[in-house]
Protein backbone atom coordinates (compact mmCIF):
# COMPACT_ATOMS: atom_id res chain seq x y z
CA UNK A 1 0.00 0.00 0.00
CA UNK A 2 1.18 3.63 -0.92
CA UNK A 3 2.44 5.45 2.34
CA UNK A 4 0.52 8.56 3.10
CA UNK A 5 3.29 11.25 2.23
CA UNK A 6 3.80 9.62 -1.42
CA UNK A 7 -0.24 9.81 -2.08
CA UNK A 8 -0.10 12.85 -1.00
CA UNK A 9 3.09 13.64 -3.44
CA UNK A 10 1.24 11.66 -5.59
CA UNK A 11 -2.02 13.86 -5.81
CA UNK A 12 0.06 16.77 -6.31
CA UNK A 13 2.23 16.23 -8.78
CA UNK A 14 -1.14 15.04 -11.15
CA UNK A 15 -2.81 18.06 -10.37
CA UNK A 16 0.09 20.22 -11.15
CA UNK A 17 -0.53 18.45 -13.89
CA UNK A 18 -3.73 19.47 -14.72
CA UNK A 19 -4.63 15.86 -14.06
CA UNK A 20 -7.84 15.74 -11.34
CA UNK A 21 -8.37 12.19 -11.65
CA UNK A 22 -6.27 11.56 -8.43
CA UNK A 23 -8.54 14.35 -6.64
CA UNK A 24 -11.37 13.03 -7.46
CA UNK A 25 -10.59 9.44 -6.22
CA UNK A 26 -10.01 10.82 -3.08
CA UNK A 27 -12.93 12.70 -2.73
CA UNK A 28 -15.04 9.59 -3.38
CA UNK A 29 -13.20 7.71 -1.02
CA UNK A 30 -13.42 10.54 1.36
CA UNK A 31 -17.52 11.13 0.65
CA UNK A 32 -16.73 14.23 -0.51
CA UNK A 33 -18.38 13.02 -3.78
CA UNK A 34 -20.75 10.01 -4.84
CA UNK A 35 -19.85 7.52 -7.11
CA UNK A 36 -22.31 9.07 -9.86
CA UNK A 37 -20.57 12.27 -9.77
CA UNK A 38 -17.17 10.32 -10.20
CA UNK A 39 -18.34 8.44 -12.83
CA UNK A 40 -19.60 11.40 -14.97
CA UNK A 41 -16.07 13.06 -14.75
CA UNK A 42 -13.82 10.24 -14.96
CA UNK A 43 -15.86 8.13 -17.55
CA UNK A 44 -15.65 4.29 -16.91
CA UNK A 45 -17.20 1.79 -18.60
CA UNK A 46 -18.80 0.34 -15.22
CA UNK A 47 -19.02 1.03 -12.24
CA UNK A 48 -16.47 -2.03 -11.47
CA UNK A 49 -13.97 0.33 -13.32
CA UNK A 50 -14.25 3.22 -10.23
CA UNK A 51 -13.20 0.45 -7.76
CA UNK A 52 -10.21 -0.99 -9.77
CA UNK A 53 -9.14 2.72 -9.95
CA UNK A 54 -9.47 3.47 -6.34
CA UNK A 55 -7.36 -0.07 -5.77
CA UNK A 56 -4.72 0.81 -8.40
CA UNK A 57 -4.35 4.12 -6.23
CA UNK A 58 -4.23 2.54 -3.31
CA UNK A 59 -7.39 4.43 -1.92
CA UNK A 60 -9.59 2.96 0.86
CA UNK A 61 -12.94 1.69 -0.04
CA UNK A 62 -14.92 4.84 -0.38
CA UNK A 63 -17.69 5.67 2.67
CA UNK A 64 -21.11 7.34 2.35
CA UNK A 65 -21.13 11.13 2.22
CA UNK A 66 -22.36 12.55 5.17
CA UNK A 67 -25.80 13.70 3.62
CA UNK A 68 -26.73 10.36 2.08
CA UNK A 69 -25.70 8.70 5.63
CA UNK A 70 -28.20 11.40 7.33
CA UNK A 71 -31.03 10.60 4.35
CA UNK A 72 -30.13 6.93 5.74
CA UNK A 73 -30.77 7.24 9.34
CA UNK A 74 -34.17 9.79 8.58
CA UNK A 75 -35.35 7.15 6.59
CA UNK A 76 -34.62 4.41 9.69
CA UNK A 77 -36.52 6.83 11.44
CA UNK A 78 -39.63 7.02 10.62
CA UNK A 79 -40.03 3.59 10.71
CA UNK A 80 -39.95 3.44 13.89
Amino acid sequence: MASVPNLVETCELAERDGNRNAALLLGFALGRSSDLEVMEQLHPEHEEDLFLLMAQAHLPLPRLADQATEAMVSELQQLV
